[in-house]
């Protein structure tokens, strides 16, 4: 047997990366996925899915998800922003993206679903944070760091509330994976090559992840395997954490 099946899962920032991985091994394990993305043709392939058009910025369509995929098992938030540079050159702009994105957005969401996951007695949520700020400093990172680790906070928070409710709450924290998302800041900083090959040195295993990866890590939160597993972050950092 499937491991979601009869599940009902909602998938944020689906349209590539991690959330796509994650939408899509959830559609192969039975569950029956919303796929949601603001860009609509990223999602125009994902097979088994039903896709979501969605601005999470825009806290009146947030709102509306309820009405949109009724009442669900698992809701994983993957979409997110990630800013450059540190305290005294980041600007206001970038800062204020990452919280709006990593942190109200996740709030909003959660606060869209939940109650019908009260009401039914049951639900999982993931959020995808990260090892930069939920459990390190990562150089040049300052508002994603911040914001993860706000993410972090949020994730224990929604845990210790709701735990006699039927509900749990857990983050995955990865490290570098690769993604469209990468390649765009890594060929950002002028020389991607070299950009890429110190991202690798800094990884214990010697490689970067891959966003499969992450979604098996999904796949265990969301599947009543984790069913005694709440308020934790995961670390799937090719021991980049470990020191």
């Amino acid at each position: 047997m499937t491991r979601l099946a009869g599940k009902r899962a909602l998938v944020t920032g689906a349209a590539q990366g991690i959330g796509r991985a994650t939408a899509e091994l959830f559609a192969v394990e039975g569950a029956t996925v919303f796929a949601l993305d603001r860009n609509g043709d990223g999602l125009a392939g994902l097979a088994g899915c039903t896709p979501l058009v969605v601005d999470l910025l825009n806290g009146g369509e947030v709102d509306a998800l309820a009405a949109r995929v009724g009442t669900l098992d698992v809701l994983v938030n993957c979409a997110g922003y990630v800013d450059a540079g540190d305290i005294l050159n980041a600007d206001d702009h970038g800062y204020d993206l990452s919280f709006d994105l990593n942190v109200r957005a996740t709030m909003r969401v959660i606060r869209a679903v939940l109650p019908a996951m009260v009401t039914a007695g049951r639900g999982s949520i993931v959020n995808i944070a990260s090892v930069a700020g939920a459990m390190i400093g990562v150089p040049n990172r300052m508002a994603y760091c911040a914001s993860k680790g706000a993410l972090a906070g949020l994730t224990r928070s929604v845990a210790v509330d709701f735990v006699a409710k039927g509900i749990r709450c857990n983050a995955i924290c990865p490290g570098t994976v690769q993604s469209p998302s990468l390649d765009q800041r890594l060929e950002a900083t002028g020389d991607a090559a070299a950009a890429r090959a110190a991202f690798i040195a800094r990884q214990p295993m010697g490689r970067i992840g891959t966003s499969a990866e992450v979604a098996a890590s999904a796949l265990y939160f969301a599947s009543d395997e984790s069913a005694y597993t709440t308020g934790c972050l995961l670390a799937v950092d090719g021991g980049w954490t470990m020191a």
